[in-house]
This record gives structure tokens, C-alpha cells and sequence, in this order.
């Protein structure tokens, strides 16, 4: 009995103590994040005034893969709400506004989370700075009880970081969509450039076959459909949330009468695969000679020349071949495709 009393005795102390440091602790949060994205405001701006775009990059949602979602009219701008609720743990669920929309400058959301009557309150700024764009995050938390505020301790970091890792996916996201719309409008073929690629991680498939007349571009389609496939059957991903294919092989594989290969397209993250078939591999940040070339596919071959005849020239050491396909490989006679090859000294 004694010793009962004892614990008892400690656990108050020790609340004691606990309730005194927390009159010390703010029962509410306001800080700023400040952010840059490599994108012009009028691309930026619809990923964060459309709850549909915003759920798909904001990590706060995308990073759980259990959460569903509901989302009510009108699904963009002032008035738009959505409702989450995680399908394997009941007392994951919240509500999300968007309450005021100044468009292309300003939005404000509220989060309520649970059961919890007093909402976060998040304003976001965005100031474009030529064809980039400065987001600015002001994060106000809701009052929490005395017992309860220890958790303002550690809310600006975790937001701070879910800011952090959901501009990276927004960063992502918008590579795969707007450099591909800025791409094609800017094409010129047939010119040698230099390029600075940032690293990739790449899904895809290893592939080994002749290299005969037509066969290795029939076997390419096959990659490409299984790769394709796979990404967005398998695991539900959208054109937008992965980037164009491409194909890594030996810069001289034209000349050999098998070819070796890796196929896969660019995934912000790496995720389970279900298929032993597939496999990650990483890009990395590598300074390119690049050739867009349209034509017929063999046809490539005096393309990937002049790279490696340009290579020498500079007596740089080469890396392996990347062709990126811009349009789908569907007929031989009709490709159109961004040819890379890193170089370093």
C-alpha cells in the first residue's frame, strides 16, 4: 500500500511539474514558411485553388494511401470543401475550406481535424518573381488546453517539413506537366545542345533483345506498354504524376546483335512494387549533350553519332544513352524523342 502511495504521490509531482512548464508554452502556434518553385504563379496557383490538384501533392493528404475523400461543389475556388476520413483508423478524419480567393495572389483554407471545434488557419501568399514563384505559408494552430499544448512544441517542425516535402511533389507534379506542354511548343530538332538534368528515379523494366531490322523497336513498343500499364493500372498513377519514358542503353548498342536496356518513367518517390519484374534505378544530376530528333527510328543512329563524335571532340568521358520518348512509340517511321548522353571529364 505504501509503495501505491508513493506512485501516486510521484505522478502528481511529476503533473505538477508538467502543468506549471505548460503555462510557459503558448496555447496557440502563428508562424511563416517561405517557399520557391521553379514555375510561373498562373501554372502554381490552380494546383492550390482546386482541392482535387491540392490533395494529390500536399503530403498532409498523399502521404496515406488509406485516407478517401469527398469532395463538394464548387470544386475550385472560394466555397470549396473536402471531407477525409482514413478507411483503418476511425479517428483519422477532418474537414477542409477554402474560405477566401483573391486568384492569382491569395488563398485562405481552414483545417478542422476530428472532433476538434477550432480550425488551423492557413493563408497563402504568392508573389511571382519572373518565371518563378515565392509561396508564402501562414500557419496559425488552434487553442489547445493547458495539458494539451506540449503538441505546439513540435507543430512548427512537422509542418515546416509536410510544407518541405509536399512543394517537392508539387515541383514534380508540375515537371511532368508543364515542361512536357513548354516542350513541345519549343522543339528544335536536330541541333546539339547542352543540358543540365536534374537526378531522376526511374521504375521500370530490364529488357534484353536482337537487334534486328525491326524487332528491337516492336520490343520497345512491348516495354513501353507494360511499363505504361503497370504505372497506371497497377498502381493508379495519372499522365501527370510520372514523367515521359525512357530508354538506358550502351551509347553503341546500334552496332551489337543483342541489345540490353532499362525502360521506366520518372515517380517522384519510391513506393512497394508488386511485380518482381520491375524495378527502381536512379538518374543522376548530369550535365547532357542532347539532340531532339523526329523521324524514323533507326534513323537515330547519325543523331547519337554527332553526340558521341561531340563528346570526343571536348574529350569528355561519356555516360549511357537516354532516349526519351516524347510521343508514344507507335510507329516505327514516326518517332519523336529527346536524345542524352551525360559527359564529364
Amino acid at each position: 500500500m505504501r509503495w501505491i502511495k508513493l506512485g501516486i504521490f510521484i505522478l502528481l509531482v511529476l503533473l505538477g511539474v508538467y502543468a506549471v512548464s505548460m503555462t510557459f508554452v503558448d496555447e496557440s502556434k502563428t508562424f511563416t514558411v517561405e517557399k520557391e518553385i521553379r514555375y510561373p504563379v498562373e501554372k502554381v496557383f490552380p494546383q492550390f485553388a482546386n482541392l482535387q490538384n491540392f490533395t494529390r501533392w500536399n503530403s498532409f493528404f498523399s502521404d496515406n494511401a488509406d485516407l478517401s475523400f469527398q469532395y463538394f461543389s464548387p470544386y475550385e475556388g472560394k466555397g470549396s470543401a473536402l471531407s477525409y476520413q482514413d478507411k483503418n483508423e476511425s479517428s483519422r478524419f477532418g474537414d477542409f475550406f477554402i474560405r477566401y480567393e483573391n486568384p492569382l495572389k491569395t488563398i485562405r483554407y481552414q483545417l478542422f481535424q476530428g472532433k476538434n471545434s477550432t480550425p488551423y488557419l492557413i493563408d497563402v501568399k504568392f508573389k511571382p518573381q519572373n518565371d518563378h514563384t515565392r509561396i508564402i505559408w501562414y500557419i496559425h494552430t488552434p487553442k489547445q488546453s493547458l495539458l494539451k499544448r506540449s503538441v505546439n512544441l513540435l507543430t512548427e517542425d512537422y509542418i515546416a517539413d509536410n510544407i518541405d516535402k509536399s512543394m517537392k511533389n508539387l515541383y514534380q507534379l508540375l515537371g511532368n506537366k508543364v515542361d512536357r506542354e513548354t516542350q513541345r511548343q519549343n522543339l528544335k530538332f536536330d541541333s546539339l545542345m547542352v543540358e543540365n538534368q536534374d537526378s531522376q528515379l526511374l521504375l521500370g523494366i530490364n529488357v534484353t533483345t536482337k537487334n534486328a531490322k525491326d524487332a528491337l523497336f516492336k520490343n520497345i513498343v512491348m516495354s513501353h506498354n507494360k511499363v505504361l500499364n503497370f504505372v497506371k493500372m497497377d498502381m493508379g498513377k495519372r499522365e501527370d504524376e510520372f514523367g515521359e519514358p525512357v530508354l538506358i542503353t550502351d551509347a553503341d548498342h546500334f552496332k551489337d546483335k543483342e541489345v540490353s536496356y532499362f525502360y521506366g518513367v520518372p515517380l517522384p518517390k519510391k513506393v512497394g512494387v508488386s511485380d518482381n519484374a520491375f524495378s527502381f534505378r536512379t538518374l543522376n544530376a548530369s550535365k547532357n549533350y542532347v539532340i531532339y530528333y523526329r523521324g524514323n527510328y533507326a534513323g537515330r543512329v547519325k543523331a547519337i553519332q554527332q553526340l558521341l563524335q561531340k563528346a570526343k571532340k571536348d574529350t569528355m568521358r561519356t555516360g549511357d544513352l537516354q532516349q526519351r520518348f516524347l510521343e508514344q512509340p507507335d510507329t516505327e517511321n514516326e518517332t519523336v524523342m529527346k536524345l542524352s548522353i551525360p559527359v564529364f571529364r
